[in-house]
């Protein structure tokens, strides 16, 4: 998104951790010194220096996770169905519920950027890895949902992340909205430009993994902002209570769950090269977003009000042409909607 690594072997009398279902083929192997080449049948082009891990220099270290509790002895096989996910965080995690639901007796594999949160990906089904851990084979089906905040190479870890894909299925890079060139409230879709290159780091970043992936014959999804009842700018704004920022900026959004499915819909397509767009259509300014929080009646707080007078405005974005091709329609049709206030 190295390894599953173990220095000191398990002792024997220790039962390992209770999971849901029998524990799964791990196809990790350990992880080498910097500066390897992931030699692939298919595209041997794409190579990527990993960081060294000396604890996962003994045999034993390979295809067990001590940390989780869980003991990998089976033959490395791996599924019509089975997906790695490269950054389990919330959408990740939604994406691994259903995904599993579709495809019952998949295996679910997710590569995470440190080991914290290990117990809590095998309780739902995940077998867990670190980044730069290499794998023994590949997978038919790939989701890279990590943000770039916590790396200093994106487009390289995307690029780590498409030499995992077998090149069946589908592999899909969750990308941002931020990728439009639009800041005047203004009608934007699929079609609409994107930021030149070097007017914004953080644009620049977004677009470098977007050719990585769709050089790798990957599909792009351009998310709006994300939010759930306790998670998006909303409960941001909600803890400030007054907020230096123009109210009438329109943002444009899509619930975690309705990203998830979008998502996964995309994946089952197993389409090449596209780039589609995910928002709830159904812009919004600040100020309105507030005021449905506001009149909801299931927050705690109220919001007192925006300050600001100046500063970019937004888009209005609308991903109608996406939503015919994939044939999806959301769960929540709104943010109002989603609070239970009539559009």
């Amino acid at each position: 998104m190295i390894g599953i690594t173990a220095s000191i072997p398990t002792p024997p009398l220790l039962p390992p951790v209770a999971l849901s279902r029998p524990p799964r083929i791990l196809p990790f192997a350990r992880p080498r010194n910097a500066g390897f080449r992931l030699e692939d049948r298919r595209r041997s082009r794409i190579s990527m220096a990993l960081p060294f891990d000396s604890s996962a220099s003994s045999p034993e270290a390979i295809g067990t996770s001590h940390d989780a509790g869980l003991k990998i002895s089976s033959p490395n096989v791996v599924g019509e169905h089975d997906l790695l996910i490269v950054g389990p965080g919330i959408l990740g995690r939604m994406v691994a519920e259903k995904w599993q639901q579709e495809n019952p007796g998949c295996q679910i594999f997710g590569q995470t950027m440190t080991t914290d949160h290990y117990d809590e990906l095998i309780k739902i089904g995940i077998i867990p890895s670190q980044r730069g851990t290499i794998a023994s084979h590949q997978f038919p089906y790939v989701i890279f949902c990590a943000p770039p905040s916590r790396t200093a190479d994106y487009p390289g870890d995307v690029r780590l992340a498409a030499s995992n894909w077998s090149g069946e299925g589908s592999f899909l890079f969750t990308s941002s909205t931020a990728a439009y060139d639009c800041s005047n409230n203004g009608f934007c879709d699929e079609d609409c430009p994107v930021v030149p290159v070097g007017r914004s780091p953080r644009t620049d970043v977004l677009l470098k993994a977007e050719n990585a992936t769709l050089e790798a014959g990957g599909c792009v999804l351009r998310l709006a902002g994300l939010y759930k009842a306790d998670r998006g700018a909303h409960v941001y704004w909600l803890e400030k209570g007054t907020v230096d920022a123009r109210p009438d900026h329109i943002l444009n959004l899509i619930h975690y769950e309705d990203a998830a499915s979008l998502s996964i819909a995309i994946m089952k397509k197993k389409l090449r090269g596209r780039i589609f767009l995910g928002c709830d259509n159904h812009p919004l300014s600040r100020q309105e977003i507030m005021d449905c929080v506001n009149q909801s009646g299931k927050f705690d707080k109220k919001f007192q009000g925006f300050t600001g007078t100046d500063g970019p405005l937004g888009k209005r974005m609308n991903n109608s042409r996406t939503r015919a091709e994939i044939g999806w329609e959301p769960k929540y049709a709104s943010f109002p909607d989603f609070v239970g206030l009539a559009d």
